[in-house]
């Protein structure tokens, strides 16, 4: 059997925060399992936002972006993944800045829809999870992410495999717990 590789999107700007609190355990229960799992900070990158120029829609076969950035050996390991995971606190009931930039720049990258002529998605079949903090309830702090990701899915060929939420009760308290964790690594086993 294959090796499973794991793309996960860090798009949390702590390095010691809850998001990375709670993938811990994740990216630990699918190593455990036999997965690879790579996971990438995208505030230590260089990440501009899409210009719409669609330039990456001229040639089928590559990710073709004018922005010179690390965007594109970020497009490199999510074509080369089996499973693309957006971990993020939720800032304004969506995801920070940098998963925003990187989400637009692979809708054009990935997706050549937008040319003379319409083309296919580079990623079509590929599984995408959430893994979320959130300073609400999640029902009311992650559900629009969840929803905008589900319709991203739907219009780039992508299988939505489903998200880990949890709530933070704020400073004074210790996010971390066993249930966190307990939780983290049944949706790591979920999702395998």
């Amino acid at each position: 059997m294959d090796e499973k590789k794991v793309c996960i999107l860090m798009g949390s700007p702590r390095k010691q925060g809850n998001t990375i609190a709670i993938t811990r355990p994740f990216i630990d229960e699918l190593e455990k399992h036999g997965c690879s799992a790579e996971l990438i900070w995208l505030y230590d990158k260089e990440l501009q936002s899409c210009r719409a120029c669609r330039v990456c829609q001229k040639d089928w076969t590559i990710f073709g972006c004018a922005v010179h950035d690390d965007m594109q050996e970020i497009f490199d390991s999510v074509l080369a993944c089996d499973l693309l995971v957006l971990a993020t606190p939720i800032y304004s009931w969506y995801c920070t800045p940098p998963v925003k930039a990187v989400l637009d720049r692979l809708v054009y990258g990935m997706n050549k829809y937008y040319g003379e002529k319409k083309g296919p998605a580079l990623w079509a079949g590929k599984k995408v999870a959430l893994v979320t903090t959130c300073g609400y309830p999640v029902e009311k702090g992650a559900d629009l992410w969840e929803q905008g990701i589900r319709r991203y899915c739907r219009h780039s060929q992508l299988s939505y495999v489903g998200m880990l939420a949890e709530h933070d009760l704020g400073y004074a308290h210790v996010f971390m717990d066993a249930d966190k964790e307990q939780r983290a690594r049944q949706f790591a086993r979920q999702l395998l």
